[in-house]
């Protein structure tokens, strides 16, 4: 029998405190990897500083965290010189540059940790995913309180990172998406260059024991592309960036000891399922964006594409008219009406969207009922003569400057009068000189 779950701040709550800076610290970074299109530098960086965590135990002989900080830092603001001036120098593309520096970087590390193999061993699970779990059993006494070492480390870089993206924000944004603008303006784009990447080196090894050289990736990148989706200004992505970043900490914490109680076990890695809950707020993302969603898209498609039949019913109703006007001038609404199976048929659309658009059409005061089904209210009437009369105009602009022949000339107009508004048709008007019927004999209202 599963027993419950017992909440403890001393352990639960320092696990998700420093989940929670780990996770902002990378994500501030983030939104400037992801506009620039260096969404992997943390991936090369996670894994070239392999040689500097063994260079610090070569040269020390000691596991110290601080030398191994120290060390991977160090190879890690290497990896960031050593690729932009690969990049730069060799006028390779820069993922390439990446590839090339980070691979052999990590091979010398392999070399180096061969030679130190008898003296020191690496846990493959703690260099993949961190060991968070572990957070509050590494103590450090600040004043009267103490305070798990990673939590303070995390604390530092992330007040690091939020300090220094705050002063140079507007330089940030200007080199992100401008850099030659930025130099022309004095502000050397280089420069920020190897300071976002300074910051990212940094960060990456600060998180590297929490959070392991995956999940890091996961968090430089996905609260930030997440947030990317969502809105289209820069403060307001690296705000929405935190906040997912952190939540994903917290839930990430949460359901990992609390979801797999549900099916028979006791928990999981904290590390990933911060990721999985990362990834579940991008799919959701994904799909419900106000801009970008797959649903927002989705609806936008849809009502286009309703705005168009409708459009589409309002033309054909006003040609039946026009019809009518010309056979039987003295009793016109008698004989107007349009049924629903004849407006579904000359649209081609099934019964049920054309019942649909013309209640919407009835509703908004276009149409009204009539004897034989619908016919044109006198908005509707100006609406559906503003209509044919754009489609004539194209069908006559086709014709005479693009030369089209008069069996090709109905189709593109029947898309082009849907967004033609009355400049448009003005304009149309006076190139196609004022003309009385279109190609095919119909008179231009």
């Amino acid at each position: 029998m599963n027993t419950p779950f017992v909440w403890m701040w001393d352990l639960d709550g320092w696990i998700i405190a420093a989940g929670v800076l780990c996770a902002m610290s990378c994500a501030l970074l983030g939104n400037f990897l992801v506009l620039r299109r260096m969404s992997m530098m943390g991936d090369a960086i996670s894994h070239a500083v392999l040689p500097g965590i063994a260079a610090a135990f070569l040269l020390s002989h000691s596991r110290d965290s601080a030398w191994m900080f120290l060390g991977a830092a160090a190879v890690g603001v290497l990896t960031a010189v050593l690729t932009q001036g690969v990049h730069k120098l060799g006028r390779v593309d820069e993922s390439a540059a990446m590839g090339v520096v980070f691979t052999t970087l990590f091979a010398l590390g392999l070399v180096m940790i061969v030679r130190a193999a008898d003296t020191i061993d690496l846990d493959p699970s703690c260099v993949l995913y961190g060991s968070l779990e572990a957070t509050p059993g590494d103590l450090w006494l600040l004043g009267p309180w103490l305070v798990p070492r990673a939590v303070v480390i995390l604390a530092a870089v992330f007040l690091i990172n939020l300090t220094l993206v705050a002063v140079f924000f507007k330089e940030l944004r200007l080199t992100s998406f401008d850099p030659a603008l930025a130099d022309s303006l004095g502000i050397s784009a280089s420069a920020m260059q190897y300071l976002l990447m300074t910051l990212t080196a940094v960060t990456t090894v600060a998180s590297f024991e929490s959070v392991g050289s995956i999940i890091v990736i996961a968090m430089l990148i996905v609260p930030a592309a997440t947030a990317y989706l969502l809105t289209d200004r820069l403060g307001v992505m690296v705000t929405l960036s935190l906040v997912i970043a952190a939540l994903s900490s917290v839930f990430g914490h949460l359901s990992a000891i609390s979801v797999p109680r549900w099916f028979g076990y006791v928990d999981t890695s904290t590390t990933g399922m911060m990721a999985a809950v990362a990834g579940l707020f991008f799919g959701a993302a994904v799909i419900f964006s106000p801009r970008q969603g797959l649903v927002t898209r989705w609806l936008r498609r849809t009502r286009m594409s309703l705005r168009i039949v409708r459009q589409d019913v309002l033309g054909v109703l006003y040609r039946v008219r026009e019809l009518h006007e010309q056979t039987m001038p003295t009793n016109v609404s008698a004989s107007a009406g349009v049924d629903v199976g004849k407006i579904s048929r000359a649209v081609g659309i099934g019964r049920v969207t054309a019942a649909f658009c013309l209640w919407r059409l009835s509703k908004t005061g276009r149409i009204m009922p009539d004897p034989d089904g619908y016919q044109l209210t006198p908005t509707g009437l100006e609406e559906g003569r503003s209509l044919v009369r754009s489609h004539r105009l194209w069908e006559t602009y086709l014709r005479d400057h693009l030369a089209l022949p008069a069996d090709h000339l109905h189709s593109p107009a029947e898309k082009l009068e849907h967004f033609t508004g009355s400049r448009m048709q003005a304009r149309l008007d006076v190139e196609t000189q004022h003309p009385r019927v279109d190609p095919q004999g119909q008179q231009v209202p």
